[in-house]
């Protein structure tokens, strides 16, 4: 069998520096699984719903950066100076086009950071220390860490400075037996470095739901996963895919696809499995209907 069975641990233990804030790891070291896409839209539904969310690009490649229209020039500060110079969270934080969305972006800088770290002590810690010692982190109800694939010291950042994981995957065998060695990281950072960290949601992304192979896939994963595994699945939808060419969210560039009606979803589940209120802010534009099932003409002309 492609996984074994891993404690997943329930986010019952105090996370270190705890506050208010719920910090989320969106991670999967598999390339193209819609970590970005993930990060981005979800975040954006939690934003329209009311919360107040920060995103962390911590990909040298920054297309979360990106996706959002936030390319830095050279006179900005990126994740690189925080992880390197210990430059302050509140210097690094930018608004984005999205009311209550904002973002400490990144650049190609980022891909050197594990060789300048790598005789650092202490360097798995840096971005929690950075997050604890963030002046205005209260002003957030969620910080999401956008993760590179890959399991490096900066994937091991996020893993430590969160107190939950969101695992977006493809129904594929691929990506299931990739899977394995993802939770082995997680527990061990579970066991040395942050006990608190739990897995929140598999997400199964770019679902196509006709095939038997997918069928197959989501059943194993559930029978290892259990409630870990979302309810809500991404489906294949070619306006997720348009939306970062116009530096846009799925909810500004397409409001009305499967796509901004299933990250609305997410953003339910997510709230409901950790167990936060609705926000009493009122956001401008009114959510997205719950996710379910097109016509089959129009999921044609999605998909």
């Amino acid at each position: 069998m492609p996984l074994g069975r891993f404690r997943i641990g329930n986010g019952a233990t105090e996370h270190p520096g705890s506050s208010n804030v719920r910090v989320i790891a969106v991670i999967n070291q598999k390339g193209g699984v819609g970590k970005t896409t993930t990060t981005v839209n979800l975040s954006a539904a939690l934003a329209r719903r009311g919360f107040r969310v920060l995103v962390c690009d911590m990909d040298p490649q920054a297309n979360l950066t990106v996706h959002l229209d936030k390319r830095p020039d050279l006179e900005s500060n990126t994740m690189t100076n925080l992880l390197v110079e210990d430059a302050p969270i509140q210097d690094l934080v930018q608004a984005t086009n999205e009311e209550r969305l904002s973002i400490v972006p990144s650049d190609t800088s980022l891909a050197g950071v594990e060789q300048v770290l790598a005789n650092r002590i202490g360097r798995e810690t840096i971005l929690r220390e950075a997050i604890e010692a963030f002046e205005k982190r209260n002003e957030f109800d969620f910080v999401f860490l956008d993760c590179p694939p890959s399991l490096g010291v900066l994937s091991a950042n996020a893993l430590v400075a969160a107190s939950h994981v969101v695992i977006p995957m493809q129904a594929e065998y691929l990506s299931l037996q990739g899977m394995a060695k993802l939770m082995e990281v997680i527990q061990l950072v579970q066991k040395r470095l942050n006990p608190a960290l739990s897995v929140a949601l598999v997400l199964p992304c770019m679902l196509d739901s006709r095939t038997n192979l997918t069928t197959e896939v989501l059943r194993e994963i559930e029978q290892y996963f259990g409630p870990q595994l979302a309810k809500t699945r991404i489906r294949n939808n070619v306006k997720l895919a348009e939306a970062p060419s116009f530096g846009r969210t799925i909810f500004e560039h397409a409001p009305d696809s499967n796509g901004a009606r299933d990250y609305d979803a997410v953003a339910q589940e997510l709230l409901e499995k950790l167990g936060v209120q609705t926000s009493p802010a009122v956001a401008d534009k009114p959510a997205p209907r719950a996710q379910e099932e097109p016509p089959a003409a129009e999921a044609a002309a999605e998909s």
